[in-house]
C-alpha cells in the first residue's frame, strides 16, 4: 500500500510539474522556427493540427481590426493541386528544391476577402509569423510560399478570396543554421555539405543610433 501510494503522489507531482511548465520560451520558438524546404514523407499533418495553427487568428492583432484574412486547409489528399504550382529555394535553382521525396504534404492557403493593400500585408505578416511559431509549438515546421501561381491555386480551389500566401507544413527532415554577417554581406541562404545557412544581420548592425 505504500508503494502505491508513494507512486500515486509522484505521478501526482509530475502531472502539476509538467502542466506549470511553458511550452517553450519566444526565443526558443523563434530559433526553431526555420524555413525547412524538405519534409519527412512519413509523417501526415492531421486535420486538427492544421485547424489548431489556424486558430491563432483569432487572438492576433489585425490592422484596423478588419480581419479579412480567410484560410484554405490542404491535407495530402489535395496536396498534389497544391505542389505543381509552388517554387521552393529560389536562391538555390539547381537544386530544383522540394528534393524529390521530401515534398510538404500539407498546406495553408492565405486569402483575402478585399484587393491587397498595406493594411492586408500588415495583417498577412503577422498572422504567418504567428502561425509558423504555432507550427513550431506543436512540434512541426513550416515555410511562407510566396512564388506560386496565384491564378492556377484559385482555379484549383474553387477560391472567392484572392490567395496571397501558401504555408507548406510538415514534419522538417533538414538541418538548418543562422549565420551572423554585416549588413552589408551577402544575404543569401546557402548549402553546404548538407547543411541549409541562413545569413542573419547581426543585433549591433540593426539598431540605429
Amino acid at each position: 500500500m505504500a508503494d502505491n501510494y508513494l507512486e500515486r503522489k509522484m505521478e501526482e507531482y509530475q502531472s502539476r510539474a509538467a502542466a506549470r511548465r511553458p511550452a517553450g520560451t519566444l526565443g526558443a520558438l523563434l530559433l526553431k522556427n526555420r524555413s525547412y524546404r524538405g519534409y519527412d514523407p512519413h509523417f501526415v499533418v492531421r486535420p486538427d493540427q492544421l485547424r489548431r495553427i489556424i486558430s491563432v487568428n483569432t487572438r492576433i492583432p489585425s490592422a484596423r481590426n478588419q480581419q479579412v484574412l480567410r484560410f484554405r486547409p490542404v491535407l495530402a489528399e489535395e496536396a498534389g493541386k497544391v505542389l505543381p504550382h509552388i517554387r521552393l529555394g529560389g536562391a538555390l535553382p539547381e537544386l530544383h528544391l522540394p528534393l524529390p521525396g521530401t515534398e510538404p504534404n500539407a498546406f495553408i492557403i492565405v486569402c483575402s476577402t478585399v484587393r491587397e493593400d498595406r493594411y492586408v500585408d500588415m495583417d498577412l505578416g503577422i498572422s504567418v509569423q504567428s502561425m509558423l511559431l504555432q507550427a513550431v509549438e506543436i512540434g512541426l515546421n513550416g515555410i511562407c510560399i510566396g512564388a506560386f501561381d496565384k491564378a492556377r491555386i484559385r482555379e484549383e480551389f474553387s477560391l472567392e478570396a484572392e490567395p496571397l500566401l501558401i504555408l507548406a507544413i510538415g514534419k522538417g527532415a533538414e538541418r538548418i543554421e543562422l549565420v551572423p554577417i554585416g549588413a552589408a554581406d551577402n544575404h543569401a541562404y546557402y548549402r553546404r555539405e548538407g547543411t541549409h545557412y541562413v545569413p542573419k544581420v547581426r543585433l549591433e548592425e540593426l539598431i540605429i543610433r
